[in-house]
């Protein structure tokens, strides 16, 4: 039995969340980036999947600071250490929430080590930016801008951790902008991979690959308003091997408004991968 937590070698952390009876290892990467995997947890905890589920953060992400084998610099391993974890388990399905899915598709190298693809609420590219700013520009929320005026003047985990709550309106749907409120407000956060990300990733992000054959499964929120869906509609990202799945009545965590159509995706796609053994 593989222990509850380990580090690989250059300090990418998994937490076992949940195991149940079957020999798949379910990899979760959270969004932001800067948010700890705790934000996967209610996601992990509705899903009923053969294996076991694993919360993965990189080094420098979330809470997992200064860990074990990690250079000086972590975020020089990203995203390429994300290979570390799905070469330490046996049959791994990653599966990567909004920017968390977009460095899976930013490590080639991934798809000769994974069995299955998950992408919630993510993007093939940087598109989404773009439709992102206007959305927030036709939906002003000033508390927003008042505590990113903060976090720009001093730069701490908890005035991120203040952007962050109060964007609980973009996030969410309105029904559960008060959940939302509360779980990102519980979140570990950590500034220096928002300022990496930002440096080095996010505007220039264009996606190194795409599932030839992989069990994949693309999952989002029809009323997503952080990450536009609309990409996933190009030809090349269709294909047998492919479920896309829209999600009615939820927004960007689209597992807290309805997370029972989130556990049927997965199951469908758990039933794909195991099909095709």
């Amino acid at each position: 039995m593989t222990t509850a937590e380990f580090f690989t070698a250059r300090g990418v952390r998994l937490r076992r969340r949940a195991e149940r009876p079957g020999d798949l290892n379910w990899l979760f990467l959270p969004g932001g980036p800067g948010i700890g995997s705790e934000s996967l947890h209610e996601l992990a905890d509705a899903l009923d999947v053969p294996g076991a589920i694993w919360m993965v953060d990189l080094p420098g992400d979330g809470s997992n600071v200064a860990p074990p084998g990690a250079p000086a610099n972590p975020f020089e391993t990203w995203p390429q250490v994300l290979l570390e974890a799905a070469s330490a388990l046996p049959n791994c399905v990653y599966a990567g929430h909004s920017t968390g899915g977009m460095y899976l598709l930013s490590v080639p190298e991934l798809e000769a080590h994974i069995v299955g693809l998950a992408l919630l609420s993510s993007a093939p590219d940087a598109g989404w930016r773009s439709h992102f700013f206007e959305m927030t520009k036709r939906n002003p929320l000033p508390e927003v801008d008042a505590a990113s005026r903060r976090y720009e003047a001093e730069k701490t985990n908890e005035r991120l951790r203040d952007v962050a709550v109060a964007s609980a309106e973009w996030n969410f749907t309105p029904e559960s902008v008060e959940i939302g409120r509360e779980l990102l407000g519980r979140m570990p956060y950590n500034f220096e991979a928002v300022d990496w990300s930002d440096r080095a990733f996010d505007e220039s992000y264009v996606s190194r690959w795409w599932p030839r054959t992989l069990p994949t499964l693309i999952v989002s929120g029809a009323e997503d308003r952080i990450v536009w869906q609309a990409l996933w509609d190009r030809p090349e990202f269709q294909g047998r091997n492919v479920l896309r799945r829209t999600v009615e009545g939820a927004a960007h965590f689209p597992w807290i408004e309805r997370p029972e159509a989130v556990r049927s995706a997965f199951q469908e796609l758990a039933a794909r991968i195991l099909q095709g053994r």
